[in-house]
């Protein structure tokens, strides 16, 4: 048998009413709540609480807040008015039976009509998506086709300029020639003129050709190349080098693991399937606002390449952005998996992480879970005033709930 909450207490205002319900260890997620215009039902076993309202109010503006053992319900009224009690008076087996039967086939008609809502702002949000994927490559296809015009039009005025250099040159090359080909018919007339002269000149003999020297044959051989080995920009006191391998040789794993088992890629073009360009598209997407076509972009680069930490953590933030707290955390989580082991190229991206992740613990009322991840980000980078900040007012938040609850 259940035990019935009789020990609630409410208040009322003219338009709103307030009811305070301890359940002990009522926590979300464990608590059956239902709320009708005319019946409130809480089925936390082994308690059970449930009203059957004086006056109608207005569903779908009521808040219930659950936490620290105790259910919040702020109830509007659909009429202005002050209620002589909370519950109606002298209701019979029969008419409560009714009115419980009436609530649970209001609360299935509402959750089919959300879940066929759901479908359809779901699809609306896919078509969106697709067109402004669509539009971002349209254009970045016209910038590329103007891009390869201008490309073409330099192209072609410089092999014009260049023909034109030639011709200049081949009419100075014939003028040259021309000018040569007159002096070595003056230089032959005046020789011929000189040989019947009386008094016998030496003859001058010119050698007016040169030699072409041919260059010797190049010899063959070899150029031995030495490469610097691969180092990070820390001091040798400091450096962990095992770990430092270990970072470099699992990044060069994520960039040649591709998962493609699962996918059609004959549906897919080239830049289509290349994480990179997806993660690109992704961020261009996130800039713009559109946080659901980016995380549609990054669900297909993971699916390509799950092994690529930079993935995870840009989703991450597009969850936070829509409110999905839940695969901010799995996401975040995910990410500082594959960011082992620890060294400086991937200090940036934990700390993005961990303040990711300690946010979305806050805002699900998670608030030493988060501030376990603040104080994280702040062993990565002590001087970050601003999760320092943070770290403090989620401290204060919880010093605030532990007095509230003694």
């Amino acid at each position: 048998m259940p035990i019935i909450v009789k020990d609630y207490s409410w208040q009322q205002t003219e338009k709103e009413i307030f009811i305070s319900v301890p359940l002990k260890g009522a926590a979300v997620g464990h608590s059956n709540v239902m709320c009708t215009e005319e019946y409130i039902k809480v089925n936390f076993p082994p308690f059970l609480f449930e009203v059957f309202l004086f006056a109608s109010i207005d569903v779908d503006r009521s808040i219930t807040k659950i936490g620290n053992g105790i259910v919040l319900f702020t109830l509007h009224k659909q009429s202005p008015s002050m209620w002589d009690s909370l519950s109606l008076a002298n209701v019979n087996k029969e008419t409560m039976q009714k009115l419980r039967e009436n609530a649970v086939v209001r609360v299935q008609e509402k959750a089919k009509e959300d879940a066929q809502a759901k479908a359809v702002k779901k699809r609306e949000n896919e078509k969106y998506s697709l067109g402004v994927m669509m539009k971002i490559d349209e254009e970045e296809r016209k910038r590329i086709e103007n891009l390869k015009e201008e490309e073409r039009r330099k192209a072609s005025e410089e092999l014009e300029k260049f023909k034109v250099q030639q011709r200049i040159e081949e009419d100075q090359r014939k003028v040259q020639k021309e000018q040569k080909k007159q002096e070595e018919e003056k230089r032959r007339n005046a020789l011929n003129k000189s040989m019947f002269t009386d008094s016998p000149k030496p003859c001058i003999q010119e050698n007016h050709s040169r030699e072409k020297t041919v260059p010797a044959t190049r010899k063959f051989g070899s150029i031995k190349i030495q490469f610097t080995p691969r180092v990070f920009p820390t001091a040798l006191r400091e450096s962990r080098l095992p770990e430092e391998e270990e970072w470099l040789q699992k990044q060069a794993e994520a960039r040649k693991a591709i998962n493609t088992a699962d996918l059609d890629l004959q549906d897919l073009k080239e830049e289509e399937k290349n994480p990179e360009w997806l993660k690109d598209k992704g961020n261009k997407l996130f800039a713009a606002g559109d946080y659901l076509a980016a995380v549609n972009a990054l669900n297909l680069a993971i699916r390509l390449n799950d092994k690529m930490p930079t993935l995870y953590l840009n989703r991450s933030a597009c969850h936070l952005k829509l409110r999905n707290l839940h695969k901010t955390v799995e996401d975040a989580s995910k990410a500082l998996e594959l960011l082992t082991p620890p060294v400086p190229d991937n200090a940036a991206a934990r700390l993005k992480a961990h303040v990711r992740r300690g946010t979305a613990f806050c805002e699900l009322e998670l608030y030493v879970e988060g501030l376990q991840d603040y104080e994280a980000a702040l062993k990565i980078d002590p001087a970050n005033m601003s999760v320092k900040s943070d770290a403090e007012n989620i401290r204060r938040i919880i010093q605030g709930t532990i007095c509230g609850s003694e």
